[in-house]
């Protein structure tokens, strides 16, 4: 049972902590589909604490391996193809520049909140990263920051990947649309990874997630429009990854969900079917 005194979730950077957890399982099966060796260390007591009070935490697992390998696909193919620059925005306790298989010379730019830069850093300070790692601290909320931030890491790049991985779906429309627009501003910004959901799929998770929404950090985007929102920034669908479809091909979905995952789907709208999905982004 969570302490009463303390809230199950304080802030949104415990969300980190609970995701980690989902590594570290996924880490520690035989067949592992990754392989993430600091996630136990960074999710820590309080991770498993969270995973364990949430409500559905369990059932919610399967999404977050199945969010994970495709970004991790996104990254190796994009890299193959002359990325240069990964942007990863809100980073959190994400081990990438550690744990995967990097050209040396790959630059890779971490932005996330100061104190959970500071715990990343304290955690990982005896290891090395694969490529050229730069930490960046300061929150994205601040429009003339990021932007100074944008243009700096865009013109000491050819390529940019940016990747948002778990960051949209806290922001309202407008403040998806603007940072798009930032990320477009930039010439070199040539990819962008997301994960998606529908608005089934947005009112079931704050139905079941209502810790976010006490702590401060409720769940916000889930555009009717699907992929298609983020043609007025600038950016449309190169690629679009099912969550239900990704896990059933990786065997890790739910047998209850086995079934669901043979219907047809479309990688546009969704409206009210509960449709989680990643996707890679290009220009206009």
């Amino acid at each position: 049972m969570a302490n009463q005194a303390e809230p199950l979730l304080r802030n949104i950077s415990d969300t980190a902590l609970w995701v980690a957890v989902f590594r570290a399982r996924e880490s520690e099966r035989p067949d592992a589909l990754f392989r993430d060796p600091y996630a136990r260390q960074l999710a820590g007591e309080r991770g498993e604490k969270i995973a364990r009070g949430m409500q559905a935490g369990l059932r919610y697992e399967w999404p977050y391996t199945a969010r994970t390998v495709r970004f991790d696909q996104i990254i190796t193919e994009q890299i193959s193809r002359g990325t240069d620059t990964v942007l990863n925005l809100a980073a959190g306790l994400d081990t990438r520049p550690y744990r995967m298989e990097l050209p040396p010379s790959l630059r890779w730019v971490e932005v996330d909140l100061p104190e959970m830069i500071d715990y990343k850093e304290q955690v990982l300070r005896a290891e090395k990263p694969r490529c050229v790692l730069e930490r960046v601290r300061l929150d994205l909320a601040s429009v003339a920051a990021r932007r100074e931030l944008f243009q700096r890491v865009g013109s000491n790049a050819r390529k940019v990947l940016v990747l948002t991985e778990g960051l949209i779906v806290y922001l309202s429309r407008d403040e998806v649309t603007a940072l798009g627009k930032d990320l477009a501003a930039q010439e070199s910004f040539r990819d962008w990874a997301i994960d998606l959901c529908s608005p089934g799929l947005l009112k079931m998770l704050q139905k079941n997630l209502g810790a976010l929404k006490d702590a401060g950090s409720p769940l916000k985007f889930g555009p009717e429009e699907g992929p298609e929102f983020f043609a007025t920034a600038g950016w449309k669908a190169a690629e679009v990854y099912s969550m239900l479809k990704t896990a059933a091909k990786l065997r890790r979905l739910p047998f209850g969900l086995r079934l669901a995952a043979l219907l047809p789907e479309s990688s546009g709208r969704q409206g009210s079917r509960p449709w989680g999905g990643v996707c890679r982004l290009t220009r206009v």
